[in-house]
């Protein structure tokens, strides 16, 4: 699956995008996060503060307890203010 980065997200794990296989066990966003903070030093800081993420799974938001089993695209960003 393809795991997108957005805004400070991106700039702490380097990256704004992935090709991820997570093990089967990995069912939820929220598992997926704990997975890939294990990826790296960089991962595990941008991950920290699970209170300050949001997801999308297929273009689609939800919460972090949302499923993940067939998605194609996790996207992970702060949350979004408008004005």
């Amino acid at each position: 699956m393809q795991v997108l980065y957005f805004a400070w997200v991106r700039e702490a794990v380097g990256t704004a995008a992935e090709e991820v296989s997570p093990p089967t066990e990995v069912g939820s966003v929220a598992e997926l996060i704990d997975w890939l903070a294990g990826r790296s030093e960089r991962h595990a800081d941008a991950f920290r503060e699970r209170a300050r993420l949001r997801a999308a799974v297929d273009q689609a938001f939800v919460p972090l307890s949302a499923p993940i089993r067939g998605a194609k695209e996790i996207a992970i960003f702060p949350p979004v203010t408008g004005g």
